[in-house]
């Protein structure tokens, strides 16, 4: 027999609503938390008992209520934030739904004092979403809640709670977001008795971000800044040279609100493309700022998703944020403390014909780094050759060192994505072809990629069984042996060595621009090594080469006065 519909009880529909705004300790900090950066608190902590399965205490020095609004505040649907279905397009406050806290209230011991400017204030007992009692009590301005025995009367949720352990990096973490996304208030997180996290009001970024991530980690970051359209970008990116499979942090902010979203950390990741290994995680702090109607917050229980209006514009500008930061001097490896380095602009002296990039396309205009976009006439200035493999040359701020094999991948790596994506690269076709034997692996991997070879100037002929017979081979440079680096990428190829690039064309071109570069070494004439900065410094990626390393090295002359006891 079908059962018949009935209203639920206020107190099942609340746990129900519990269930939903409080999945652990962690949410229930959390919504406590943001009411309390709401009410305008300078000043905010919080203790944690257990994991906050005991006890969960959070403190501020906001704005208060008076008695009527503190118990009209247990009430579900109960809030000062919005005040019509209007409100909720462009809304700005961190809680607006007026359930945390009497969802909270529905499953624990609640304990609230409030004041609204010291004096006389209201303290409020409630069990399990009942109201007990009701006081006058004398406390300064803010308020106090105090959350005990969490699930209490909901055992099946609460023997899904994990260790307290785990509980408490839960919480750990909730706070130390609230604080990165709030630098004006002081926080202070108190775990069993131990001071986990304190923080002052009035902090500016860095060292809010020091403060919660450490130093080690914020001083890989490099800052980022880019506006497109409606949208702008901020914050700091790790420097690829730093980036590592393991241990990243990441954070996502839109108009001050911390949220997740894996695509936009995706689109990110994107910006980092043929600037670190494919298996490498970097560390990311993006505020993203937009018009307040071009973005939902209201599409979650606890609000940590968000919905936006044109998606596809912002993981594009999000994508280009990041590799305009990677494209600055700034993301190249430090040598001590660093500052911005710019590239002294090319003049008109250093001139002649390149005798080592001089068959090679230039970069697209559009990528091209603007403080160094005419660098390919030539390269101003005293620039010496240290080791054979290392180019150094002067600026203002301090002095720069340039990786030659690095620099060479790189601008043979953007040239070979230009070739196979026109009309292919001019070969030279041998006065004796060159026969060579290859594995099965090889073959196949030739096989996959003749097409590609072709485009860059490899110009192959199968001879019977496993052998091929090279007919032309392109000539990007005088000391480029054709036939070591055919071997050679036949041999990686097969082999996986660039595995991890999701683009085949991609992983193509770094390897051919790996074995295609002039070595570690090899000496380069004046004009060949000015030519190869000019070419490197009109890239879309200059200080990084195709496998994450650093292509550039900054000195810079602080440290060096430093050194030498002048400062």
């Amino acid at each position: 027999m079908p059962r018949r519909i009935a209203i639920l009880p206020d107190a099942v529909a609340d746990q129900i609503a519990a269930g939903e705004v409080v999945e652990r300790p962690a949410s229930a900090v959390k919504e406590l938390v943001e009411n309390a950066l709401d009410a305008g608190a300078t000043r905010v902590r919080v203790a944690i008992e257990n994991g906050g399965k005991t006890l969960i205490e959070v403190t501020d020095d906001g704005w208060g209520m008076g008695r009527e609004d503190a118990v009209l505040a247990l009430d579900r649907h109960a809030t000062s934030k919005i005040r019509s279905a209007a409100d909720l397009t462009g809304v700005m406050t961190f809680g607006f739904r007026g359930e945390a806290l009497p969802a909270i209230a529905s499953v624990a011991r609640v304990s609230l004092q409030t004041a609204e400017d010291g004096g006389a204030g209201t303290a409020l007992q409630v069990v399990g979403g009942r109201l007990e009692e009701v006081a006058e009590v004398a406390r300064q301005r803010g308020t106090s809640v105090t959350v005990r025995g969490l699930f209490f009367n909901t055992p099946a949720r609460r023997k899904f709670l994990r260790s307290a352990a785990s509980e408490s990096r839960a919480i750990a973490d909730t706070v130390a977001t609230l604080a990165l996304a709030n630098p004006a208030t002081g926080f202070e997180l108190v775990l069993d008795g131990r001071v986990r996290l304190a923080v002052p009001p009035d902090q500016d970024e860095s060292g809010r971000l020091q403060a919660v991530w450490g130093p080690d980690l914020v001083g890989t970051l490099i800052p980022l800044h880019h506006a497109a359209g409606a949208f702008l970008v901020e914050g700091l990116v790790q420097r690829p040279g730093d980036a590592r499979p393991t241990g990243r942090r990441t954070q996502l902010f839109v108009n001050g609100r911390p949220f997740r979203d894996p695509f936009l950390l995706r689109a990110a990741e994107a910006g980092y493309r043929a600037a670190i290994h494919p298996g490498d995680r970097p560390s990311m702090y993006l505020r993203i700022s937009l018009p307040a109607d071009e973005v939902d917050v209201n599409v979650h229980p606890s609000k940590l998703e968000v919905r936006f209006r044109d998606r596809i514009g912002l993981e594009q500008t999000v994508e280009d944020a990041v590799r305009h930061a990677l494209g600055e001097l700034v993301s190249a490896a430090p040598v001590g403390d660093w500052r911005p380095m710019p590239m002294r602009p090319a003049e008109s002296g250093a001139q002649g014909t390149a005798l080592l990039l001089d068959s090679l396309p230039s970069a697209p205009a559009e990528h091209a780094v603007p403080v160094a976009a005419d660098a390919g006439a030539g390269f101003a200035g005293p620039v010496v050759q240290l080791f054979d493999a290392y180019l150094v040359y002067e600026v203002a701020e301090g002095v720069v060192f340039v990786d030659q094999h690095s620099a060479h991948e790189r601008v043979l790596y953007e040239a070979v994505i230009a070739q196979l994506a026109g009309e292919g690269a001019p070969s030279q076709r041998l006065l004796l072809p060159a026969p060579i034997e290859l594995t099965d692996e090889e073959m196949d991997a030739l096989e996959q990629h003749r097409d590609a070879f072709e485009r860059v100037g490899f110009l192959v002929e199968e001879f019977g069984g496993r052998s091929v017979v090279l007919q032309a081979v392109p000539d990007p440079h005088p000391r480029f042996d054709a036939i070591a680096c055919f071997r050679a990428m036949a041999a990686d190829l097969a082999r996986g060595r660039f595995g991890g690039w999701a683009n085949p064309l991609e992983r193509f071109a770094a390897t051919f621009a790996c074995r295609a570069a002039v070595k570690a070494g090899q000496r380069l004439g004046d004009r060949e090594m000015r030519e190869l900065l000019g070419r490197l410094f009109a890239t879309n990626l200059p200080p990084h080469d195709v496998h994450g390393r650093s292509t550039i090295v900054q000195l810079p002359r602080e440290e060096l006065e430093r050194r030498f006891g002048r400062r």
